[in-house]
């Protein structure tokens, strides 16, 4: 045992110099090893390894098929990402910060359950919607055959051609819309009456205090949420390869699986990450480091101004609008579509996908909620920047597209069944097998990667709120850190990793790109039964499936709404 732990603190000093060379680390920091430190760090090399492969995999010799693909694809894949991603940006600003104008700053009929209801496309994932939508105006679809056999219109159908760049861009929209949202009515409910009463005395009207007022103050949120939606739409497979437009996550999927070239899914998942950073560098140079603060200790709250006649019944009509096209009319047509096919679609076969969606979920919730509070717990008693860049590192995977995930710990599993061969040798016999590359674990250690900062997140939030009195007072006790967070902290941490556990667990049932790649043979999920059906023509198949999971979903955005309702 001496033995094992002198090889886990050098190991952990290796990590500390790379973290030192590779992140700037200032070498004056001081290292206090033990198990929070040590086990951190590992945690944090074995995340970041398969990253690294992807970037290195950019070095290595083109094939072929990748110079075909630079020479004539490669400009349509930037094209058709940075044109989805910036018209669902515009899009998404738009209506996210309108809607939470409106929430926040005037009271009109059934204004408290829009607050929350707005949330609910969320709870919808856009490749379901996808393909709801793509049903619902398809020929056979609802409205044209009402059109056809009781209107008696036969319509052009190029109206109604969804499965396009301008498709996607409304189905991004309406479904991730939320995030703005969200962001920026937090911020404007949290502002002072005695700013808007000051920009009315100068003359401004509610339009001009919008734009000049309170925009600009706005733009820190704006940001922050639009960076969230932009990830959202470079993470997305299902949409774009059910709408067939190329960009970099169907580029990745067409070179493994159509081609068979892995070093061109490494290239191309590479460019993606550093689009990706790019994106990210960019979001914090146009938040800058602005900060606005009130001169004045007592902020008198804002009260919603009360609307009457036209431009209540004109508020309401649009949250209405939206609300109903971003989750009523999806969930209702897949409730319809369930009605019909359930008979059919409940079986072993699907029980089986059930089961398996759970296990995955709930395995790979709870090994994220225990990374997430050793790596807090580190970051809690770290008395210097080091915590603070640890925890910095813990947030990278949500950055990182599905695709690029999926790839880099592809590689890395590879690298990883070829140096430990001789370990499971002589229980599989002398047959050359990839065995950690085709198993499940590859999926939830992708898992891990792509959801550790969701579980981190909540669980770095639970300690701010205990506070570090509690812990110094229990180590002025005597007692050891270990002693002190089982018995001090972890108690009262339980509200915070309860809603990381069920953050992350959503996260998972709805994950599709990181399921597609890595799942083992013939294993499907929820989410992966939903998009075979789709994509086998099959829609209203999808349904029951979809409907499990938006269930799930919308119970945990309303559980969540309603406990921050009374924090």
């Amino acid at each position: 045992m001496k033995s094992v732990g002198n090889k886990l603190k050098r190991v952990a000093w290796r990590a500390t110099l790379y973290l030192q060379e590779v992140v700037k680390v200032p070498r004056n920091i001081k290292l206090n090893l033990n198990f929070w430190s040590i086990a951190s760090f590992m945690i944090l090399l074995l995340l970041l390894l398969p990253n690294l492969n992807i970037l290195a995999g950019l070095l290595e010799e083109p094939t072929e098929n990748w110079l075909h693909i630079r020479t004539y694809l490669l400009q349509s894949y930037i094209k058709n990402s940075l044109v989805l991603v910036g018209a669902t940006a515009v899009m998404t600003i738009i209506t996210g910060t309108l809607l939470a104008y409106l929430v926040a700053f005037y009271d009109f009929p059934l204004r408290g359950f829009m607050r929350w209801a707005l949330i609910l496309p969320l709870a919808v994932p856009p490749y379901m919607a996808a393909y709801t939508y793509s049903g619902i105006v398809s020929f056979t679809g609802p409205i044209q055959t009402f059109l056809r056999n009781t209107v008696g219109v036969s319509p052009n159908q190029k109206y109604f051609q969804i499965m396009s760049p301008e498709g996607a861009v409304f189905i991004f929209s309406l479904f991730l819309y939320p995030y703005v949202y969200l962001m920026v009515k937090a911020f404007f409910e949290k502002q002072s009456s005695a700013l808007i009463e000051s920009a009315q005395l100068l003359g401004r009207s509610p339009v001009e205090i919008l734009i000049y007022t309170l925009l600009p103050l706005a733009r820190p949120a704006i940001i922050g949420g639009v960076s969230l939606v932009i990830m959202e739409v470079l993470n997305d497979y299902g949409v774009v390869h059910y709408f067939g437009i190329p960009v970099f996550s169907t580029a990745i999927f067409r070179a493994w699986f159509g081609m068979g070239d892995l070093n061109s899914a490494i290239k191309l998942a590479g460019l993606l990450m550093i689009l990706v950073f790019a994106t990210v560098v960019i979001e914090k140079l146009l938040r800058g480091r602005l900060s606005f603060s009130y001169s004045k200790s007592a902020v008198r709250p804002l009260v919603p101004r009360r609307l009457h006649k036209t431009p209540a019944i004109l508020a309401l009509t649009f949250c209405l609008l939206i609300f109903s096209f971003g989750f009523v009319i999806p969930v209702f047509q897949l409730f319809y579509w369930g009605l019909l096919t359930y008979r059919s679609i409940l079986n072993y076969e699907f029980i089986a996908s059930l089961f398996n969606s759970v296990m995955l979920a709930g395995i790979t919730s709870s090994v994220i909620v225990i990374l997430a509070l050793i790596i807090g717990n580190f970051a809690r008693i770290s008395t210097n920047q080091l915590g603070n860049i640890v925890s910095r590192i813990a947030l990278i995977g949500y950055s990182i597209p599905g695709t690029v995930i999926a790839i880099g710990v592809v590689t890395f599993f590879i690298q990883m069944d070829s140096r430990i061969y001789w370990l499971y040798k002589p229980i599989i016999g002398g047959s050359k097998k990839l065995v950690l590359s085709t198993s499940i674990v590859m999926l939830v250690f992708a898992y891990i990667i792509r959801f550790l900062a969701i579980g981190y997140n909540a669980v770095d939030s639970g300690f701010e709120k205990i506070g570090r009195k509690y812990f110094e007072a229990s180590r002025t006790l005597g007692a050891n850190i270990a002693r002190t967070f089982l018995l001090v902290d972890l108690p009262m941490l339980k509200p915070a990793v309860t809603g990381g556990f069920i953050l992350v667990f959503v996260d998972i049932l709805k994950e599709l790109p990181l399921t597609l790649i890595l799942r083992p043979f013939n294993f499907h999920t929820l989410a992966t039964k939903a998009f075979q059906y789709a994509n086998d023509e099959m829609v209203q198949e999808a349904a029951i499936a979809s409907l499990i999971i938006i269930t799930v979903s919308f119970l945990s955005i309303y559980l969540f709404y309603k406990t921050a309702e009374r924090t």
